[in-house]
Parts: C-alpha cells; sequence; structure tokens
C-alpha cells in the first residue's frame, strides 16, 4: 500500500505502508518484521513498486497467546509477539518473545525456545557482535535492587550464560546493549533513577566495563546510535525536559536537540540519525503525540520535528504508549522504517520513507 506524504521539512517522503507489520531489524537491504508470532522479510530496494513480504519463520506460542495475538487490543494489553531480533552472520536469528529467548537455525523455519526469561517478560534489544557473541540484559522492575545480569551467547544463541553482572543495589536494570564498530566496544544503557542512570561503554567480550557517564535523569537512555564521529543517544526521563545528545570520540557531550518526551527508539539511515518520542505523560512530559526528529547532528539547527502521530483513545500503560519502533541492526538502503502503536489511524503500521539527501 502507497503513500504520498512529505514531512514539513522536505526530508521524508512516504513510499509504503503496511498494516499489522512490525520492524524488528535491519540485514543490509534485508527488513525484517513480525506479524504475530511470525517473522518475515522483504528486501527493500525500491519499495514503491513492488515490495513483497516473505515468510521466514514462526515460533509456536501458548495456545493464550495464539488466541491474543488474533486481535489488535489484546496482542497490544498481552504485549504479544516479537519485540526484539538480532540477525546472525550464519543467517540466524536471535529474538525475544514474552518469557523467553528463541532461536532459528539456518535453513530452518520454527523458533525453538533456547531461554526462559525469569525475571520480567523480555529483554528491551538483543545484539550480535559481528564475529562475536550475541548480548542481552536484563529488564525487570527490580524494585528490591537485586543484582541484574548480562547473558550472553558463543554459540549462535543455542546457549546462555552470564557475561557480566551488576551488584545487588547498582542499577535497577538494563535499557540496552548496542555495538560500536567505529569504537570497537559496546554501549550499556542502564536505568533508572541516580546513580542507576548510566551510559558505560564495555569491552566486547565484557572484560572491561567503565562508566562515561552517570548519576543524571539525562543519563537515563534507552536508544543509542553510534556514527564515525561519535554516540547519538536521547534521554528518556518523565522527571525533566528530554533532548538528544552528542558524545564525541574525545567524550565531550553536547545537547544538540530539545524532543518532546521521553524517547527508547532510535536508528541512522545513511548519514541521518532519527529518534522518536513516545507517549509517556508525566508533570513534564505533557505531549500527547507521538514525534519523529531526525538530523545530521552539530547544534539545534541541524535537528527537525519531522512527523507526529496523536494518541489514540485507548488507556495508556494498560493498551500500551504511544511510540513509534524503529529497527536495530545495519540499514544500507536510504529508506527509513518504523511502526507506530497506540495511535490514531496508523496503529501497529509499519510505514517506509525515503530519506531525501
Amino acid at each position: 500500500m502507497k503513500e504520498a506524504t512529505i514531512d514539513l521539512h522536505g526530508r521524508l517522503i512516504g513510499v509504503a505502508r503496511f498494516p499489522r507489520l512490525r520492524v524488528l531489524a535491519w540485514c543490509g537491504d534485508q527488513l525484517y518484521a513480525s506479524r504475530g508470532y511470525q517473522v518475515l522479510r522483504a528486501n527493500v530496494q525500491d519499495p514503491s513498486s513492488s515490495l513483497t513480504w516473505q515468510p521466514v519463520a514462526d515460533f509456536h506460542a501458548e495456545w493464550r497467546r495464539r488466541l491474543s495475538v488474533m486481535n489488535g487490543l489484546t496482542a497490544r494489553l498481552f504485549r504479544d509477539g516479537f519485540h526484539a531480533l538480532a540477525v546472525l552472520p550464519s543467517g540466524g536469528l536471535v529474538a525475544a518473545v514474552p518469557g523467553a529467548i528463541v532461536t532459528l537455525r539456518p535453513g530452518e523455519t520454527e523458533f525453538g525456545r533456547t531461554h526462559s526469561i525469569l525475571r520480567g517478560t523480555r529483554p528491551l534489544h538483543i545484539t550480535a557482535v559481528p564475529d562475536g557473541p550475541i548480548y542481552w540484559g536484563e529488564y525487570f522492575d527490580n524494585s528490591a535492587r537485586d543484582e541484574v545480569h548480562v547473558y550472553a551467547s558463543t554459540d549462535a544463541g543455542a546457549t546462555w550464560s552470564v557475561a557480566y553482572t551488576f551488584p545487588k543495589g547498582a542499577i535497577r536494570h538494563i535499557h540496552n546493549i548496542v555495538h560500536d564498530p567505529w569504537g570497537d566496544c559496546l554501549w550499556v544503557l542502564t536505568g533508572d533513577y541516580g546513580d542507576e542512570c548510566r551510559i558505560l561503554r564495555a569491552a566486547c567480550d565484557f572484560s572491561r566495563v567503565e562508566a562515561v557517564l552517570q548519576g543524571q535523569q539525562q543519563t537515563r537512555a534507552v536508544a543509542a546510535i553510534p556514527t564515525e564521529d561519535g554516540l547519538y543517544f536521547s534521554s528518556d526521563t518523565p522527571l525533566e525536559p528530554n533532548y538528544i545528545y552528542r558524545l564525541d570520540r574525545q567524550e565531550s557531550l553536547l545537547q544538540v536537540a530539545p524532543i518532546s518526551s521521553s524517547s527508547i527508539y532510535g536508528c541512522r539511515v545513511g548519514s541521518r540519525v532519527f529518534f522518536s518520542t513516545m507517549v509517556e505523560p508525566s508533570e513534564v512530559n505533557r505531549d500527547h503525540h507521538v514525534r519523529l526528529y531526525g538530523g545530521t547532528g552539530g547544534s539545534a539547527p541541524d535537528w527537525h520535528l519531522l512527523r507526529a502521530w496523536q494518541k489514540d483513545r485507548w488507556p495508556m500503560g494498560l493498551l500500551q504508549y504511544g511510540n513509534a519502533f524503529m529497527p536495530d541492526g545495519t540499514n544500507t538502503t536510504p529508506f527509513l522504517a518504523l511502526t507506530t502503536i497506540a495511535v490514531e489511524s496508523d496503529d501497529m503500521v509499519t510505514s517506509l520513507y525515503s530519506v531525501v539527501p
């Protein structure tokens, strides 16, 4: 289904729209998405002509979830479907579904459960280091501030073991682990209050972990995008105004743009970086629109509000906050992919945009 929309600054041109699909990850020009408990893949070269989604594999969820995922509202209520995915060099896949890490071996058509999640329901992201381990960090309420683990697999997701542990009282949970090919490191993002808010740099084998930024709500982040010149990240706080930042390779921090509310998703297309905001109202975050921002670095004039979607009428928290999901992985195309949820007209709709140079 095609679009013909363009943003106010002329930097995005809508070219395709796919209801009931959620984007998960890029692998070059291959875009992976899910429909319920099925993963699909499309070759995104010219989506304005004929983009075809091909089935890749299914996960055989328990019968209750196979029923609830069939309806949009119950799927939102129970947080059904795939929530994170990493594409391995072998062509295998590692993904997160409610309550489990699941793995697809090359040549197979059904995901197998390789780890049951006992604390929380799922990690927010899964990260594969090229020719190295696969990582995910525990994300659970953790009101007691128990120790928090980073899990790793060195056999393509077949087995998992603890690679690193944050001691009791150190953090609440892990938001993200991001591989940085320019820095040959991992960025680990944690939350949620005081010194729990950390942006750490880790060796790719977790033999070394050091805090680079810590102790402020502005270092409470989920989305981080490495580039040649540094790390771009967006803050995710309900307690203060939110911003996009650039941490350069000399560890100098620059606040590059204000955003309307908390942000937990970002991506890169060519030289441009994008972040979306979430409708999660607080005394500070009062916006009822999901918004998309894009820029090329530098100061605020280089960053622009590109799109906005009104939160739908269904209650937040219970039926999810308004958001715009963006895929992990490396994108070699000139197209931006995102999935909006809990917004008017575009609930669980994947949109593709051509990014104008």
